[in-house]
């Protein structure tokens, strides 16, 4: 299977994982960040970010907000961080759930 494959079905799968979690808090974090993400990662930070998405909701909120601290199996991830200033909105950019395209 070609790298750039496997790429384009991880990206789809995980674009569409960001928006349908339950949560609207963390869809909109999640769905923003991907978009804003999604195409600049690695194919190993894709899968980062998919094991990500198997934490619960209330979990990945709370420490994207910074209220709690991750797990120890988080502890050397560059992606919290990342999502962490995302979440930050330091530019004040309103937000919404970007389109599926």
């Amino acid at each position: 299977m070609s790298h750039l494959y496997v790429f384009l079905t991880l990206k789809a799968r995980l674009v569409y994982q960001s928006r349908k979690r339950g949560t609207l808090e963390t869809d909109l974090l999640l769905s923003t960040f991907a978009g804003e993400n999604l195409d600049s990662m690695s194919v190993e930070e894709m899968r980062e970010f998919d094991r990500l998405m198997d934490e619960p909701d209330w979990d990945i909120y709370y420490w994207a907000t910074g209220k709690r601290e991750p797990p120890a199996r988080w502890a050397s991830s560059t992606l919290i961080p990342k999502l962490r200033k995302h979440t930050a909105n330091e530019g004040k950019t309103v937000r919404r759930m970007p389109e599926l395209s």
